[in-house]
């Protein structure tokens, strides 16, 4: 199994480069993916990104599939002007809360702040077999189980 880069090595460097890189070129794009547009803010053609990188691709499912509890999260402030980050809490019903005060008016530029973060968050560890558990609306993680 493929771990994730440490902090401070090449590996993970070309990992913040490469989701950078796919951040500009989506700069006018609405919504967001991590793919290179042939010519910024144009998705006509694409290319790089996940569908290139192995690693990165990998390293970005690992992130989604992490549990809720914690996770980072896109809050739009003001509709299509303004974004902050927030972190929600793992309980349903208990609204997340923002994680600083920086205000984002770039919708390209949050996304990029929070792969930076939850890099930084994520274990070296995380998604190897070792770690597995059957899904993740448990008993104890406060959801109802039917």
């Amino acid at each position: 199994m493929i771990s994730i880069p440490k902090k401070g090595t090449p590996e993970r460097e070309e990992l913040i480069r490469l989701h950078r890189e796919c951040v500009d070129s989506m700069k006018g794009v609405a919504g967001f993916s991590v793919l290179k547009c042939g010519e910024p803010g144009d998705t006509t053609v694409v290319s790089g990104g996940v569908h290139e990188h192995p690693v990165l691709r990998r390293v970005l499912l690992r992130m989604r599939g992490e549990s809720p509890k914690g996770k980072l999260i896109v809050i739009c402030t003001k509709i299509d002007k303004e974004w902050r980050i927030g972190r929600l809490s793992g309980i349903r019903g208990v609204p997340p809360v923002f994680v600083n005060d920086k205000i984002y008016t770039d919708e390209q530029e949050i996304q990029h702040d929070i792969f930076v973060m939850r890099l930084d968050e994520l274990p070296e560890t995380a998604g190897m077999p070792e770690n597995f558990t059957e899904g993740w609306k448990h008993r104890d993680d406060n959801w109802p189980v039917t």
